[in-house]
């Protein structure tokens, strides 16, 4: 199944980004891996196998994140 994400950027009146896409795509990885040791410590509502795929989809997103910034900063179209 193909999922499609758009995330709309935070700019200012002057168009200027305020929010670092890298700082989008740490904030992702943090809470899958806080999920993550929530279910490792026991967390009883917590199911692993939810919080397992979840931090999965988190990571993959976070991924495109950082090639699509790669790409835009290398000049790739």
């Amino acid at each position: 199944m193909n999922r499609e994400v758009t995330l709309p950027l935070i700019v200012d009146d002057r168009g200027t980004l305020q929010v670092a896409a890298a700082d989008v795509s740490k904030l992702l990885r943090t809470v899958g891996g806080r999920w993550l040791r929530l279910v490792e410590t026991g967390e009883p509502r917590l199911d692993e196998h939810t919080v397992a795929e979840l931090t999965i989809e988190l990571a993959k997103l976070a991924d495109r994140i950082d090639v699509a910034c790669i790409a835009h900063s290398s000049g790739a179209p």
